[in-house]
């Protein structure tokens, strides 16, 4: 990828409802709003669905998120798909996360974007990102 904008994002809403629970196992559709600072600049508006499991630190969501505003200066808008897993405490955490630029969903000057974004979530509950991006057709 040949372009990296780096920054900072807040979570402004976080709608979850509860569609199943079964012996500690909980399904949740989560609506989730975000107000991004940095070479990505703007807000977004995700849907997750989410699982957590019998011990409260495992869990899981995949999801869409429509990202609307500038990166580097160019409007418009594209969307990301993610997918994490989480599990363990502590030192013996782990996660894998992916969140990845949907092919042709860019708008305005973000047309053709492609990419992939990193997020850090901070042990004092702020976050991070880092998207790597370029524009292909």
């Amino acid at each position: 990828m040949g372009h990296r904008a780096t920054g900072s994002f807040e979570i402004t809403r976080w709608d979850a409802t509860t569609e199943e629970e079964d012996g500690g196992v909980t399904i949740a559709s989560v609506l989730v709003g975000k107000e991004f600072r940095g070479g990505l600049r703007g807000t977004s508006t995700a849907r997750l669905l989410t699982v957590t499991g019998r011990v409260p630190t495992s869990a899981a969501y995949v999801g869409v998120e429509r990202m609307t505003g500038s990166l580097d200066g160019r409007t418009g808008s594209f969307a990301v798909r993610h997918a994490a897993t989480m599990e363990g405490d502590g030192d013996e955490r782990h996660s894998t996360m992916t969140v990845t630029v949907v092919p042709d969903t860019g708008t305005g000057e973000l047309t053709w974007i492609r990419g992939e974004v990193a997020i850090t979530v901070h042990e004092d509950g702020s976050h991070t990102y880092a998207i790597e991006y370029d524009f292909a057709r």
